[in-house]
């Protein structure tokens, strides 16, 4: 009996299913549509469509975005934050160096926790750890009375300086645990993020209990509804550090899953560019409602410690994706006597006009289809036939409104996302000191590869690639990555001054409660490495970069201060543009990323396809002008083929969109290579 490895990502409009036969290493997607008041129910509609039978899933990983559709549409749990005596501002007053100093209409993100649901603790302890006045454990025991009578879901505690001792924090969640039950959800911030900085740490932890309970819901609910399909593997789930954790661990860390489905893509990203012999990749994915964007730098994701959130900061590792508003289901609208698309979405319910469920909101893929860049009986692999009329009679209002006809409101509405999307690229490259030009562009995503190319005429990009199964590429992704649990360790000293021995017996001890992590969800001792690192900074500044620790041995050379603070004057260099080598540097945190091999089975690709299909004309609007286009199914693509635009290139997940003046071949692993001639 054939074995398979399965991946779900749930995406807005429709959820992606991906199965590899680990004896063949052929791959099937399913796709179906996302149910939004039952998540599970598009995750066992998908699984139908590739596995017959579910006995035969030997390992499953899901991306959801469960936690983080409960922190943006602000339906998480009623918090309690315990804080310490004297410090229960420090949530409210937050950070005078605003990110957006010079954003005119700023306004403060209205906070999670209301203040009067802040209550100290007197307790303290000094900068050392040690205990400066013991626990109020009475005053701890009074506030879970108050969690009782007033029905709050969730804890949050984030004491000062629990990020070098934690027993208080420690001793308040047993009182809590003993006072409302063991098994209600208690977040302590130095499990979360143990890292100083009070405020981020007690954003981080006050985010993770807000989402906590649930995350959890929605992880039993799924795994019970896997277990009476006869699903026997352990469900794993995606994080936002880019690789994967047992549900079972992800229920005790619900932020670590905040960003699991867009991940997905990147880490696809990283192993096409290792197999491909890439060096640097601009990842696009875009779906039916939004369109993210991250970056593969030396064949590794691009990864930041710390990451903010409709303006809350959040400490933890993080691939760096920049989302906008902006998809296949973007509405379009007029405002103020112009022309606008998104961020409000139709969804995958009702959808696009063109899908006739009773949209009546014109939206991007309405525009696509009238502009003859989608096959109306074709699309979703045959899954859903559009009706041009609904789309048509959807333009025709808008156009009255602003003076356009339909196809030149059509065009319209392709440019302005387009702009969008092309804006959203900028901010994490040029606005980062990156060129795109020196990139590839990586587009995924059901509506990414029918856009791709127009972005990268307005970047300047001469290179687009679009892997296979483009719309299930991020479910794709999650099969590639392995177990990666994190853990840091505030060290605070002047390089010049830091002992190296105690530096590599904390490491050590770190990666060895690493270990245990990992092989507590199933990795095997011999599958298990380690990664180190060290946040540094010139003395004096306020953040810092992560820079990398090769290995413990290196610790003990007699160079490794200045091996490792000239990486720091090169990463400084490469990040701002700038950099002073004759400065005083000093150490922040170590860090270590304990990783748990899981396998990976490498894709079957054909070099030859059996006949060449037919190839069809169709009209297709570009600037204005009508021109008639090729259309060919990608599984007729043959190594040898050129294809040169218009054209359009069909396949199950995606409809790539070659506009006049660029090339398609087929690269040696079977990925779409578009250059612009």
């Amino acid at each position: 009996m054939n074995k398979y490895r399965v991946s779900a990502d749930i995406g807005g409009t429709f959820t992606d299913v991906v199965a590899i036969n680990q004896e063949t290493g052929r791959i099937a997607v399913g796709k179906a549509s996302t149910t939004p008041r039952d998540l599970t129910q598009g995750i066992l509609a998908g699984l139908s469509r590739v596995v017959e039978n579910p006995e035969t899933i030997d390992f499953l990983v899901h991306g959801t975005t469960q936690g983080l559709n409960a922190f943006l549409e602000r339906r998480g749990e009623k918090v309690l934050l315990l804080a310490s005596e004297g410090a229960g501002d420090v949530y409210y007053i937050a950070r005078g160096d605003r990110r957006d100093l010079y954003q005119l209409h700023y306004r403060k993100p209205e906070p999670l926790v209301r203040r009067r649901d802040i209550v100290e603790i007197r307790e303290r302890l000094n900068a050392q750890g040690g205990i400066r006045i013991a626990l109020d454990e009475a005053g701890v025991r009074i506030a879970a009375r108050r969690v009782r009578e007033e029905g709050f879901g969730a804890v949050a505690i984030a004491f000062l300086f629990s990020y070098v001792n934690p027993v208080h924090e420690l001793r308040a969640a047993e009182i809590l645990q003993d006072e409302l039950g063991e098994h209600f959800p208690v977040t302590l911030s130095h499990q979360i993020a143990n890292e100083w900085r009070e405020y981020e740490r007690t954003s981080s932890s006050v985010i993770d209990a807000y989402i906590a309970p649930s995350v959890q819901r929605y992880l039993n609910r799924l795994t019970a509804e896997l277990h009476r399909q006869n699903v026997v593997a352990p469900l794993h789930i995606m994080q936002s550090n880019g690789g994967i954790i047992s549900a079972a661990a992800a229920t005790n860390s619900s932020l670590q899953t905040l960003l699991s489905g867009p991940v997905g893509g990147t880490m696809g990203g990283v192993s096409l560019a290792r197999d491909n012999g890439l060096q640097n990749l601009i990842c696009i994915d875009m779906g039916g409602t939004s369109f993210d964007v991250s970056l593969v730098m030396n064949q590794s994701p691009d990864i930041e410690t710390e990451t903010y959130l409709e303006g809350f900061p959040i400490l933890l590792p993080v691939v760096k994706i920049h989302t906008v508003g902006a998809g296949g289901g973007s509405v379009a609208y007029e405002e103020a006597g112009g022309l606008r698309v998104g961020p409000r979405s139709a969804g995958a319910e009702p959808g696009p006009a063109c899908y006739a469920r009773g949209g009546l909101e014109p939206t991007v893929t309405d525009a696509n289809l009238l502009l003859g860049r989608i096959d109306p009986d074709w699309f979703a692999g045959g899954t859903l036939s559009l009706d041009r009329n609904l789309a048509s009679q959807a333009m025709e209002g808008l156009g009255h409104q602003l003076g356009l006809d339909t196809m030149q409101l059509a065009e319209g509405i392709g440019r302005i996302v387009n702009t969008k999307m092309a804006q959203a690229i900028r901010a994490i490259t040029v606005e980062k000191g990156i060129e795109p030009r020196d990139y590839a562009l990586l587009a995924y995503g059901g509506a990414g590869p029918m856009h791709a190319c127009f972005l990268a005429e307005e970047l300047g990009i001469a290179r687009v690639i679009v892997p296979k199964n483009p719309g299930a590429f991020s479910a794709w992704g999650m099969l590639q990555t392995d177990m990666r649990q994190d853990f840091a360790q505030a060290f605070y000293t002047p390089l010049d001054r830091a002992n190296p021995m105690e530096m590599a017996d904390l490491l050590e001890t770190m990666a060895r409660e690493g270990s245990a992590a990992v092989a507590a969800q199933g990795a095997t001792t011999q599958a298990i490495s380690h990664r180190f690192s060290t946040d540094m900074r010139y003395r004096g500044q306020e953040y810092t970069l992560t820079i990398a620790i090769e290995s413990l041995d290196e610790i003990t050379r007699t160079d490794f201060k200045e091996v490792l603070v000239n990486r720091f004057h090169r990463a400084h260099l490469a990040r701002f543009g700038h950099n002073n080598p004759g400065a005083p540097t000093e150490l922040v945190a170590l860090r270590v990323a304990a990783i748990g091999e899981v396998g990976r089975i490498p894709p079957a690709y054909e070099s030859e396809a059996e006949g060449q299909g037919e190839i069809e004309y169709r009209d297709m609007t570009f600037n204005q002008k009508t021109l008639s286009g090729r259309v060919i199914r990608r599984a007729y693509l043959r190594s040898d083929t050129r294809i040169s635009g218009p054209a359009l290139v069909l396949e199950d997940t995606a409809t790539t969109v070659i506009p006049p003046g660029w090339e398609l071949r087929l690269d040696q692993l079977g990925a779409m290579d578009i250059t612009r001639l």
